[in-house]
């Protein structure tokens, strides 16, 4: 009996996850080149500089991941939560 083949996704190709990713590199280093040229109306003195937004956002997600893991810890519940003892 044959076996039926699976059916091949968009990023199953290894080709396709690396043009993504080089796609996400070029948007990327586009909009850091982008930070030189262009003038933003900004709040406070700090968000002048070069990349401040990148950094932010990369401080920040890290952060969130940081403290989740130890959120966890605390709101983790046992294994056998939902057994119910006979």
């Amino acid at each position: 009996m044959a076996v039926p083949e699976q059916k091949q996704h968009l990023f199953d190709k290894p080709r396709n996850v690396s043009r993504l990713l080089n796609a996400l590199y070029v948007i990327c280093i586009s909009l850091f080149i982008l930070d030189f040229f262009l003038h933003r109306h900004v709040s406070y003195k700090w968000e002048e500089a070069t990349g401040f937004y990148a950094i932010f956002g990369f401080v920040a997600c890290v952060s969130l991941v940081l403290i989740a893991k130890q959120l966890r810890k605390v709101l983790r519940r046992k294994q056998d939560y939902y057994h119910v003892d006979d």
